[in-house]
């Protein structure tokens, strides 16, 4: 007969945390949200980190390169969707590697005997309002001048203007040489007053740019998560299905770590996906999931998998429970994985970074994730509500709200993420739902609130680390009485428009 387990299923409301000592060091200010997002070895750390431990899900109402970008400039990552053709995604992966900081190539390039109508073309092609100016017209070719929007007027100037003729020449140019550093380049910028300093080499090719607003914009994000070349860090998104044409695409655009997106992970299509990538790719790095115990975490760690999402059915517009009664309650998933990871450490000296994926409906459920063993967590619902998300903004009967769908709705139609090796393609039937969430402003102004609170909670915990999270916390399961205890209760809650 079946194994059936006698442990009931629990979620995160059914829990609490339990206050531990708050000692002088456990302030806000002093906790470190920083964690690892890939698999690392006893007495090394991770070769690929977060500074907040959140990421953003592979949902095409999610993550797009424009999420990626906000995301990563506040310390956590984004997957950019993978149920779009490999072309289009590359190039957001292209557009968030482009996107910052530091040197930057000059892809926006004339030559001097292109005109003032070449010059708007091209901006209005590609958004930089900064060209340069060389003897061929290439991202490295011998610099003449460059061109700025203080050098032109759209409106009054002829558009057969030689470019020539306007553009601010090389012999006015600061300029530095290249192999600088990054804080050497910017104070030049800083001490000639400059809005961009063109890098060259010893024969005045140009090499890279580096942006006084990229030096501003970063003293506003000091959790910005970049590369060692101060670009922006990015994941990407991909199914079992056409990884042998898409991850090559993918990396050579420039994605930092991949992962597989999928209902159920404990397949061997995701380990036939994982060995073609460390085979041919020894050096990506690769997550894989979903799982939601430890004989699928086992599997998965076995193939090569570089960190495992958990969770089955527990996200806000899933519906795989309902339609095919498989999943587990996120907390029971998180508890039981997390076990398994801490002995597989314990025995290989292995440490494979969990990502808790679904089942957050409260901002202290992300401590909670944390407590059980989640060293980050993966959110749909969380980011789909921003400015950022790359939905529309309505108003449904008097309130902004954004569009919000599953990958495994009809309009998503991302069948690669139910994939059971049939050769028909499509989607049987739905395992996720198309719906609206609360529009709530800026993603920047929200997260300050929400890492404000996992802050303060865990100082409440005694905790000023999540690893340390993870070793002291002290958590009770409640009851539904206890619940209701929790919120305001008893009382006539006050109008806050009644003066």
């Amino acid at each position: 007969m079946a194994h059936i387990s006698s442990d009931v299923s629990t979620t995160f409301s059914e829990y609490l945390l339990i206050p531990s000592l708050t000692t002088k060091d456990c302030i806000p200010d002093k906790v470190d949200l920083s964690t690892p997002l890939v698999k690392y070895k006893k007495g090394e750390s991770s070769s690929l980190k977060l500074n907040i431990p959140m990421v953003s899900a592979i949902m095409q109402s999610v993550s797009d390169d424009g999420m990626a970008i906000a995301l990563a400039r506040n310390g956590g990552l984004s997957f950019v969707f993978g149920s779009q053709t490999i072309e289009n995604q590359a190039e957001m992966i292209r557009k968030v590697k482009k996107y910052k900081a530091g040197f930057v190539a000059s892809d926006a390039n004339l030559t001097e005997e292109h005109t003032l109508q070449d010059v708007i073309n091209l901006k209005r092609r590609t958004g930089y309002s900064t060209i340069g100016v060389t003897e061929d017209g290439t991202s490295n070719g011998k610099l003449l001048g460059i061109i700025s929007g203080r050098d032109y007027r759209p409106t009054k100037d002829d558009p057969s203007k030689k470019v020539k003729d306007f553009m601010t020449p090389f012999n006015k140019l600061v300029t530095g040489k290249f192999g600088i550093s990054l804080p050497e380049a910017n104070d030049i910028i800083w001490d000639n007053k400059l809005n961009v300093l063109p890098i060259i080499d010893e024969n005045d090719r140009l090499r890279y740019f580096v942006f006084r607003k990229d030096y501003d914009a970063h003293k506003e994000h000091p959790l910005e998560l970049t590369d060692e070349n101060k670009h922006l860090l990015v994941g990407a998104g991909i199914n079992t299905r056409d990884y042998r044409d898409r991850v090559p695409a993918l990396l050579e655009a420039g994605a930092d770590v991949l992962c597989i997106d999928s209902s159920d992970g404990f397949s061997v299509w995701q380990k036939e996906t994982i060995e073609f990538i460390k085979t041919n790719y020894p050096k990506a790095k690769v997550g894989a999931g979903n799982v939601v115990d430890k004989d699928g975490f086992d599997y998965l760690v076995a193939a090569g998998a570089d960190f495992i999402k958990v969770g089955i059915g527990g996200g806000s517009i899933c519906i795989t429970r309902e339609q095919k009664g498989i999943g587990r309650g996120q907390a029971s998933a998180m508890i039981e994985v997390a076990a398994a990871r801490d002995e597989h450490f314990e025995k290989t000296g292995e440490y494979i970074p969990l990502c808790s994926d679904g089942g957050i409906a409260q901002d202290y459920h992300m401590v909670l994730a944390l407590a059980m063993g989640a060293d980050f967590l993966m959110m749909g619902r969380y980011f789909a509500r921003f400015d950022e998300s790359p939905t529309r903004k309505m108003m449904v009967n008097g309130n902004y709200m954004k569009e919000y769908w599953g990958e495994g709705s009809n309009r998503a139609r991302n069948w690669q993420r139910y994939d059971m090796g049939a050769s028909n393609d499509g989607l049987k039937f739905e395992e996720g739902v198309d719906s609206f969430v609360p529009y709530a402003g800026k993603l920047k102004d929200n997260l300050a609130v929400t890492l404000g609170k996992i802050k303060a909670t865990m100082c409440s915990c005694g905790s000023i680390t999540i690893k340390q999270l993870m070793n002291t916390a002290k958590i009770t399961k409640v009851s539904a009485t206890s619940i209701v205890e929790g919120g305001a209760h008893d009382v006539i809650v006050r109008d806050s428009n009644i003066k």
